[in-house]
């Protein structure tokens, strides 16, 4: 296959993730390792499969092909909850057990169905609405899930399916996440089960006071426009609260400090209780809540940070002896404790908890900024790190097996291993593609920052050929590092660009992940100069430890959310350095993106108004003087199209020539293959007219 076909076959593999396994789930006894896995690298529908860790045998226990009924059409609510967490497949998305891990239930379309893990047999759970996001009670006698607005329980015998609570009014849901905790705060889920499958913790979300904006789609115009519920910077919160929600129909409120507390970061109930952990409106402290049964809560632990107390995935969480774990800032760490005291080392910045094992404690840390490990702490040995080799590794251990999987260069899919306690690695099987060409880039450290980059060549590139036109392809911002060793999707569409004649640099500047909480802060209150300067900083450094090696008369940047910000950034405030820009899908006005994720680095725009105007780029369009290509999808709900549009009303008011790539029915996250491959085709055209190379 030619190097050209890159685009294309990023298309159809959805970035590599097809036929690749992935949410892994090991059984009490550790002997079975559920997982997700399409049966080709070009194959979207998600298959529920088994492995056996003492045989080795893997089994196909759902192909959704294969049932009777794929059930009807895709509930909205669904569909938002995959756009949040970014699903590319179709079939069996996301899946839960009991606490055996026998019995593995989801949805497809709205219908339930259940499956027995022990002799594969499958069953649709019938039930009085379409459900989502079904979630098994430990003892696997009860499946509660979400539907039109309700919060439901049916037993897996498929009778007694009733209501646990329903909205009030049309603004209100149960057992579903708000849009700023899934897309913001890590928090995907809005119901727990009691250890004893006799009650439910339950997030109740009231929109009702959130801003009414309506998203249509120009190349649709049959279909109505929807109304989003939509936290803007500066305006209301969802008002959400928690209750406990019994089986036998009690329902008790869960009673805390609501008005000073107003985001729910993270819920659970475990052997010792029910828990929360709550942050505050500018986000500088965080309180972790125990949930007595009458709906009291009590103080287990609280952070304070003087500019935003950063939110870490997994915590909290408690040992089965009871230990409460969390995250801890220190200096310039990030540290994993234990009942608040930190046991890791200085340097080891925490990045998630993935779970606990009685009082073992499993999470990735980062030593190296490029690359993620996986560790294991024991409160009798401290922390041991589990995983070998440059790249991203994350995993699971239970009943002493443990997945590991790893990202590393030349396996974007990645590589999963199933390892049993004194037993050989066992790979999982993957048929994802391997990718079309090779990522070639160069590791590079620049300037008195230490910035982490990667510098891409042309194919075939020699020792004095030059100098070459230059593109920068950062992300740059809090959300994504793109300079690791995890062979990431991007890498290679970076060295795709440079196969067609580009040196091609990322540069991970303040604000990116990784570095500890010092380098993460430096953003705060200026979303814009740091990261600017230091994709500046970059380029100039990798200009002089290369001589001759850019055509610093011929530099592009291009990147897509925030990257897509700093492109445009780049052109309109340094029209010195950069001479083309591809924004795509860039959050142009701060004002409007959502409260917790802008209210974290620019605070509250009613009293911090002149940062959000200084990082907005509305107010720079007059000075645009270099070719720019705006893109957005106009269905996405993310990034607003109302960023893209702003921005080009500016442009235009002002004379100010530029190009607009809208993309009809596409979100946040470009799926279909004909928008997606030759999205990559356009933006290539656009940078070699722009930058004069024919």
């Amino acid at each position: 296959m030619p190097t050209d076909s890159l685009p294309r076959q990023l298309a159809r593999t959805r970035r590599f993730t097809l036929g690749a396994p992935a949410h892994p789930a090991v059984s009490a006894d550790g002997r079975t390792v559920l997982f997700l896995r399409s049966r080709a690298g070009d194959d979207p529908l998600s298959c529920l499969w088994a492995l056996d860790t003492v045989t080795g045998r893997e089994r196909l226990l759902v192909d959704p092909a294969a049932l009777d009924d794929s059930g009807g059409e895709l509930p909205e609510a669904e569909r938002i909850r995959r756009e949040r967490a970014r699903v590319l497949t179709t079939g069996i998305t996301a899946y839960a057990t009991d606490a055996s891990g026998r019995l593995a239930v989801f949805a497809l379309g709205g219908a339930l169905r259940l499956a027995d893990t022990s002799d594969g047999t499958v069953r649709t759970v019938p039930t009085a609405t379409a459900g989502y996001d079904p979630r098994l009670d430990p003892t696997g006698r009860w499946i509660a899930y979400a539907g039109d607005g309700a919060l439901r329980v049916v037993g897996t015998d498929g009778g007694d399916d009733r209501e646990l609570a329903a909205p009030e009014q049309e603004e209100v849901t149960y057992g579903i996440a708000d849009h700023v905790a899934a897309e913001s705060m890590y928090r995907t889920r809005g119901h727990w089960w009691s250890p004893d499958g006799a009650a439910l913790l339950v997030a109740r979300v009231d929109t009702g006071a959130l801003a009414r904006l309506h998203l249509a789609d120009p190349a649709e115009p049959q279909r109505r426009p929807r109304v989003i519920r939509y936290p803007l910077a500066g305006s209301a919160n969802a008002d959400v609260s928690l209750w406990l929600l019994g089986l036998d129909g009690s329902r008790t409120e869960v009673r805390w400090d609501r008005a000073g507390y107003e985001y729910l970061t993270a819920a659970g109930w475990d052997a010792h209780g029910p828990y929360a952990a709550v942050q505050s409106r500018d986000q500088r402290t965080v309180r972790t809540l125990a949930i007595a049964p009458d709906g009291a809560t009590s103080v287990l632990a609280e952070q304070r940070d003087e500019r935003w107390v950063e939110l870490v995935p997994g915590v909290p969480v408690r040992t089965a002896g009871g230990a409460l774990v969390d995250s801890a800032d220190r200096g310039d760490t990030r540290h994993l404790t234990v009942d608040g005291t930190p046991v890791t080392p200085a340097g080891l910045q925490l990045r998630a908890v993935l779970g606990t094992d009685g009082d073992e404690v499993l999470f990735t840390a980062t030593g190296e900024p490029t690359e993620t490990h996986l560790w294991l702490y024991h409160p009798a040995t401290g922390p041991r790190r589990l995983s070998d080799g440059p790249g991203l590794h994350t995993g699971l251990r239970r009943a002493g097996t443990l997945v590991l999987t790893t990202r590393a260069s030349g396996a974007p899919a990645g590589r999963t291993t199933v390892r049993r306690e004194g037993g050989a690695p066992l790979p999982v099987t993957s048929y994802a593609q391997p990718p079309v060409l090779t990522d070639r880039s160069e590791p590079l450290r620049l300037g008195p920052r230490d910035l982490r980059a990667a510098l891409f060549l042309p194919t075939g590139h020699r020792p004095g050929d030059g100098p070459l036109p230059v593109l920068l392809d950062p992300y740059g911002g809090p959300a994504l590092q793109k300079v690791t060793t995890g062979g990431a999707w991007w890498t290679l569409v970076s060295q795709w660009f440079a196969d067609q004649g580009f040196a091609v640099l990322a540069v991970d500047g303040r604000g990116t992940p990784g570095r500890g909480p010092r380098w993460d802060k430096e953003v705060f209150a200026d979303k814009a100069t740091p990261a600017l300067a230091d994709q500046v900083e970059g380029l100039h450094e990798t200009a002089r430890l290369r001589p001759g090696l850019l055509d610093l008369g011929k530099v592009a940047i291009r990147g897509w959310s925030y990257g897509g910000y700093l492109a445009a950034l780049a052109v309109l405030r340094r029209p010195d350095v950069f001479h083309a820009a591809v924004a795509g899908a860039a959050p142009t006005d701060q004002r409007l993106y959502d409260t917790h994720w802008q209210e974290r680095f620019l605070g509250h725009p009613d009293e911090h108004p002149e940062r959000y105007d200084a990082c907005s780029l509305i107010g720079d369009a007059p000075g645009l003087r270099r070719p720019l290509l705006l893109v957005h999808g106009l269905a996405d709900d993310n990034v607003l199209p109302v960023h893209a549009l702003r921005l080009s009303a500016a442009l235009l008011a002002a004379g100010r020539p530029h190009e607009v790539l809208p993309l009809g029915g596409t979100t946040h996250t470009p799926s279909d293959e004909t928008v997606a491959e030759n999205l990559h085709h356009h933006q290539l055209d656009f940078l070699r007219r722009s930058l004069g190379l024919g």
